[in-house]
């Protein structure tokens, strides 16, 4: 018999509240299995999605979004997979130009930062919104 876990165990491990848990699985992304009592037991494979959705909720997919992922008959699914890299590229970029604004305000003497041209640089291009 293989392994399996309880809600609460498997949402300490995930150190996730276990109501999470419930709402993915009312959402379709889990199906765990029930004992005789009714109380939902998690199985490897179980495991192994909370990971993929924990992983991809942090990378700043939606439930939606995951839904298709794990969904391999889902229509779709390289077309959400493909928005999604798009989607990271574009906060990988930004995050890089946090990181150098931030850097460069690590660096600077001004009092007030927003006052100094170089750092000011870093957000020209939502500026020129104005």
């Amino acid at each position: 018999m293989s392994r399996s876990w309880s809600v609460g165990e498997v949402a300490e491990k995930f150190e996730l509240p276990t109501n999470v848990l419930r709402h993915w699985e009312a959402v379709g992304l889990l199906r765990p299995e029930r004992d005789s009592a009714d109380r939902r037991r998690y199985g490897e494979e179980d495991i192994v999605r909370i990971a993929v959705i924990k992983r991809s909720k942090d990378a700043g997919m939606t439930l939606e979004q995951i839904a298709v992922l794990l969904d391999d008959g889902r229509m779709g699914r390289h077309e959400v997979l493909y928005a999604h890299l798009a989607d990271i590229d574009r906060r990988m970029v930004e995050m890089q130009r946090s990181r150098e604004m931030t850097e460069h305000a690590l660096r600077c003497s001004a009092h007030d930062i927003t006052t100094c041209p170089r750092f000011r640089a870093g957000v020209d291009d939502v500026l020129a919104r104005f």
